[in-house]
């Protein structure tokens, strides 16, 4: 069992993971070939080709860092990361954005906690004035029965 596991299966699903691998990756990630001539590669030549294509045929998220401008996901050879900055072309996460944060005053929040509350009290006169509809004049108002 082991032995197929071996020389069947495991290159198999290493030849299919390469294969996919290759043909979703962005043309800038691609190094030292062209993309078709990789996927050339890696189709006629398993297991060496699924083996070259992950030593050499991509750039791996090691390799990506902070360029010296400081902003995250750029390449470490200073090319550029694509539309949204990040890595694939992927806008960052609110929590990671500078410009989103920077959005975020203080100040805003105080604001957006009075007007809470000035629509919080609005509904309750909304619900009062509803509730002494409904009661059509057969209870006083402070709720009690007589």
């Amino acid at each position: 069992m082991l032995r197929i596991l071996l020389t069947i299966v495991l290159p198999l699903a290493l030849w299919v993971w390469a294969f996919i691998d290759c043909l979703v990756a962005p043309e800038d990630e691609v190094r030292h070939l062209p993309k078709p001539i990789w996927l050339i590669i890696v189709l006629l030549f398993p297991p060496l080709g699924p083996i070259a294509w992950l030593a050499a045929g991509k750039r791996r998220g090691f390799l990506r860092t902070g360029a010296p401008d400081g902003k995250p996901g750029r390449p470490a050879d200073g090319g550029p990361a694509g539309p949204g900055g990040a890595r694939g072309g992927r806008p960052p996460a609110p929590d990671d954005d500078p410009e989103f944060l920077a959005s975020l005053g203080n100040g805003s929040l105080k604001g957006n906690d009075k007007d809470h509350e000035d629509m919080l009290k609005q509904w309750e006169a909304d619900l009062r004035r509803r509730e002494r509809e409904l009661r059509g004049g057969d209870e006083p108002e402070d709720g009690r029965k007589s």
